[in-house]
């Protein structure tokens, strides 16, 4: 299969996607059960990089910050700025790429494979809407307020590294935060938590959807997902700081 029949396959599948839900109360409930395996089970894995994210770049930036011309209080600007518009939104979304993708795409191969999507199907149910939507809205959801604590985490994580190791001290931290803060680079990193949110959801949902075969096929289409996933955040990435920078 080409890249073009994936792509329009891809595409289909997002506009039957969109329609009016048979039952909205079973619509909501699964909505709600995805926001909890999407966001709540990612909870731990998110807070430990995103604290030791945060303590490692303080570290590092004060290793390579050997001027004396220069105040320790940039060290907090540096690791400020570097959590909020990179390592938060796209390397949290990078680690949710394996960790949310392989999960929605193995969920939605194992119904494919035992022929459940098929039953639903013929109950009448649009399969796509009912299994497909509620993921992504959930994503749509969920990460993007990982992605926020992510942040907080992680210049509360350099703040730490710092002040214990006694980098710098609380007080010129603080002061750094503070010093030539943009609230656009907020804005920026949830533009694109926003786009990668639709990117680990949508595309995993199409590899699973579509998988052929048994259980060998859902770990290829698992595995297939999750490097497609990584690859189009890594080039979003790209054109967002290229269009919004």
């Amino acid at each position: 299969m080409n890249i073009f029949t994936e792509f329009g396959r891809y595409i289909l599948m997002l506009k039957d996607m969109i329609s009016k839900p048979e039952n909205v109360k079973m619509y909501w409930k699964e909505l709600m059960h995805q926001c909890v395996e999407i966001g709540i089970r990612s909870l731990g894995i998110v807070v430990i990089i995103s604290f030791f994210m945060g303590a490692v770049s303080a570290l590092q930036t004060a290793y390579q910050l050997v001027s004396p011309l220069l105040p320790r209080s940039t060290i907090a600007m540096i690791v400020r700025d570097t959590v909020i518009l990179e390592f938060a939104p796209t390397l949290v979304c990078i680690v949710l790429a394996g960790v949310v993708g392989s999960k929605i795409a193995g969920e939605l191969g194992n119904m494919r494979v035992s022929e459940q999507i098929d039953a639903l199907e013929i109950m009448g149910i649009n399969t796509r809407t009912y299994l497909v939507l509620p993921k992504i809205l959930a994503a749509l959801i969920t990460i993007p307020l990982l992605v926020v604590l992510s942040m907080v985490l992680g210049i509360w994580g350099g703040r730490l590294a710092s002040v214990a190791t006694g980098i710098v001290a609380a007080s010129q931290f603080d002061k750094g935060l503070l010093q030539d803060f943009l609230p656009y680079n907020v804005f920026f990193a949830l533009a694109k938590a926003y786009t990668f949110s639709f990117i680990i959801s949508s595309i995993p949902s199409f590899y699973g959807y579509y998988v052929n075969g048994g259980a060998l096929e859902i770990g290829r289409a698992s595995t297939r997902s999750v490097i497609v996933s990584c690859v189009l955040i890594l080039l979003a990435d790209y054109v967002l700081s290229a269009v919004l920078l």
